[in-house]
């Protein structure tokens, strides 16, 4: 079965950006929508696409949870296949959709078949276990990377990704009082939600227009 896509933002952008869901939202949640749009208005085109167990939940009262994250890995390769980009394509998603797509990036680099891969809150352990580092591909990645992070993100703050050992083509844009989802408390920080979009959808956009180049 081919997979469902949902677009958003111009059939002739310079580049197409494919984003997977996190593991609890959808790809139509209210932050996969910001996300989009967000990106789509800087001007990006954005498929978003979800794995079976977040399609299952449509169809049943159940809520499945999402397997182990190299389960997921065939399903992604699937929807880089079934949307046949003729374009520049970054692979990427938010949170554990961002990190299945590092864990098949460098493959689809060597081949050519995309150009750089976007992580939108990259989950470097599992909230509150520290320790347990999902960063061992990461510091070997070949793949240009952006990493889009709040400062204040329970699976991973500035201060403990500071200690990572990390490839040298990744480059992480912090979003000050960002939390996972890069929102900020605006009494605190003096930035909105809306801001810290604007900002993360401009780096994207910045850094997608130097790629392959």
């Amino acid at each position: 079965m081919s997979t469902s896509f949902l677009f958003t933002g111009p059939d002739n952008a310079p580049v197409t950006i494919l984003l997977a869901h996190g593991a609890g939202g959808a790809m139509d949640s209210a932050g996969m929508e910001r996300f989009s749009e967000a990106l789509a208005a800087a001007g990006m085109r954005v498929v978003r696409f979800e794995f079976g167990y977040m399609a299952e939940r449509r169809l049943s009262d159940r809520r499945p949870p999402p397997p182990k994250a190299e389960m997921l890995i065939p399903e992604y390769l699937a929807a880089v296949r079934d949307l046949h980009a003729s374009g520049p394509l970054v692979i990427g998603g938010k949170s554990m959709g961002g990190r299945i797509a590092s864990m098949v990036a460098d493959d689809l680099y060597r081949s050519g078949d995309i150009v750089g891969l976007l992580c939108l809150g990259y989950p470097f352990h599992p909230m509150g276990k520290p320790a347990q580092l999902r960063t061992a591909h990461l510091s070997a990645i070949e793949t240009p990377t952006l990493i889009c992070q709040g400062t204040r993100d329970a699976f991973g703050t500035r201060e403990e990704v500071a200690g990572y050992a990390l490839s040298r083509t990744i480059d992480i844009f912090w979003l000050e009082d960002g939390d996972h989802d890069l929102k900020p408390r605006k009494a605190l920080s003096g930035f909105s939600a809306a801001d810290h979009m604007h900002a993360m959808a401009s780096r994207v956009g910045a850094w997608a227009a130097g790629l392959g180049r």
